[in-house]
């Protein structure tokens, strides 16, 4: 049967092949495939529950759509170009397997609540894989903090060299900024994860269904509230693409660092040989290509959100066929978050870090400038003279080619009398570190304590998704069965 005898009740003419071609879906559909057939599953069963198909009926399609679910598997369930969507590829396969019986599998829904329910299963087990794929760059993260509690290195405001911090307190900032991430897609979760299959096309139906039974036979919480909400929410689509374009800045923002880090003007860290590339004509390369992508994918991803925020912003309540064009950009911008991620974790965990050159950066400078002023605080001068009086030091460092650590105490004194021999103990950069022990801190107690917050959180997601995975499993094993 083909799309145009499907609607030819109503039409005339035949469709032309290009209005065919300009309105079909398949393309981006067939990521639905698994939970059309899941959603089909559990409202026939639903129908025969409530009696409002025959039960003989109920059970040829049950059969007909495990059949099918096991050709999608197998690779051998064929698409029909001709028909425009994965839903009525579905029916009409199933109608030719077992007859007239299969177009009551339709009873009581529409595409409109079909599609809305498709995706959001399809977006739960995106969301989750999301998570579990941000949790382990954060493990990547956390390994490199707890192996390097006692690196210290540069920390920067402006790109400047700001103060000593070690870097396990650096790479548990970039841990912190990702369990956001993760915890926003978790967010995420919980409000897409309502089911509005039965709501039909816009106004519900008259048959008597269970909304509840099919909406729990599927892993949702529950069904959605109100009918016309429920085919043209794309709230939770927007959503996702929001968490994913801001995941991608994170990463971005990393990427940029490592960069940074891996060149020869840092020279922080060195990847590891197989997360890089060569040059075609200089030998000497070694380009951070990965970090680089990743910092360039981020402009798709962001762009995906745009794409959403701009196709629901004037649409009338209800459906409108603008949301056929939800699916695409948002899977393609959770596909590159995904692969970024694994990336990502790839390059952290395998990169060598340079501790010797981290240390003779910070060494290097003035990083310890405003420990000197602390210093002078705890002698009874008020804070911002004594900023003034260390920064009449600096500039007498670099007139005189020199480094705080290098003053004598003579020359300490010219610009503060209350500067004695403790003052070399007070400004060595690890006891500016170890000094720093407040709460969210860079000293080793500090950041002992947000490797232990990190891992807690990370660890309560684990279960998390576990439990939601475990529970759609258990679904799809009893409608399958």
């Amino acid at each position: 049967m083909s799309q145009q005898a499907l609607w030819s009740g109503r039409f005339e003419d035949k469709m032309d092949d290009s209005t065919l071609s300009f309105t079909s879906s398949l393309d981006v559909d067939v990521m639905l495939s698994f939970y059309d057939v899941m959603g089909s599953l559990a409202h026939v069963r639903m129908l025969k529950k409530c009696e409002i198909i025959p039960s003989d009926d109920a059970d040829r399609i049950i059969e007909g759509l495990k059949t099918i679910a096991a050709e999608m598997e197998n690779g051998e369930f064929k698409m029909d170009e001709s028909l425009e969507d994965i839903h009525t590829n579905v029916e009409f396969r199933l109608t030719d397997m077992i007859g007239p019986a299969g177009g009551k599998l339709h009873t009581g829904r529409s595409r409109n609540d079909q599609v809305a329910t498709d995706f959001r299963m399809y977006l739960r087990d995106m969301t989750l894989e999301t998570v579990k794929n941000i949790d382990l760059l954060i493990d990547s993260l956390i390994t490199i903090a707890k192996d390097n509690g006692d690196t210290v290195m540069p920390g920067f405001t402006h790109m400047q060299h700001a103060q000593p911090v070690t870097l396990a307190q650096h790479m548990l900032a970039h841990a912190f900024k990702l369990s956001r991430d993760a915890q926003r897609f978790l967010d995420a979760f919980e409000r897409l994860n309502l089911c509005p299959l039965g709501s039909a096309a816009l106004a519900g139906t008259t048959y008597p269904i269970d909304r509840e039974m099919t909406a729990r036979s599927l892993g949702f919480k529950g069904p959605t509230f109100n009918s016309m909400d429920s085919v043209s929410d794309r709230d939770f689509v927007t959503e996702l693409a929001f968490c994913a374009s801001l995941t991608s800045i994170h990463l971005s923002s990393m990427s940029e660092e490592l960069i940074l880090w891996s060149s020869q003007e840092f020279g922080f860290i060195e990847m590891a040989d197989k997360y890089t590339t060569g040059s075609s004509i200089m030998p000497q390369k070694k380009n951070p290509d990965i970090a680089e992508l990743i910092r360039g994918r981020s402009g798709a991803i962001n762009g995906s959100l745009i794409t959403m925020l701009m196709m629901i912003k004037g649409l009338p309540l209800s459906y409108n066929r603008d949301l056929q064009e939800d699916k695409k950009p948002v899977m393609e911008s959770l596909d590159s978050l995904n692969s970024c991620l694994t990336m990502m974790s790839k390059v952290i965990s395998t990169m060598k870090v340079r501790s010797d050159v981290m240390l003779s950066k910070v060494t290097s400078g003035f990083i310890n400038a405003t420990d000197l002023a602390d210093y002078l605080v705890t002698k009874g001068v008020p804070f911002r003279e004594a900023h003034g009086i260390v920064g009449a030091s600096v500039r007498y460092c670099i007139d005189n080619g020199k480094k705080l650590d290098d003053l004598s105490v003579e020359e300490f004194n010219k610009f503060s009398p209350l500067i004695t021999d403790d003052v070399y103990q007070f400004i060595d950069v690890r006891n500016c570190v170890e000094r720093r022990s407040s709460f969210g801190g860079t000293s080793s107690a500090s950041t002992d304590y947000q490797l232990m917050i990190a891992i807690q959180e990370y660890m309560a997601r684990e279960d998390i998704v576990r439990q939601e995975s475990d529970l759609i499993e258990s679904c799809w094993d009893e409608l399958l069965n």
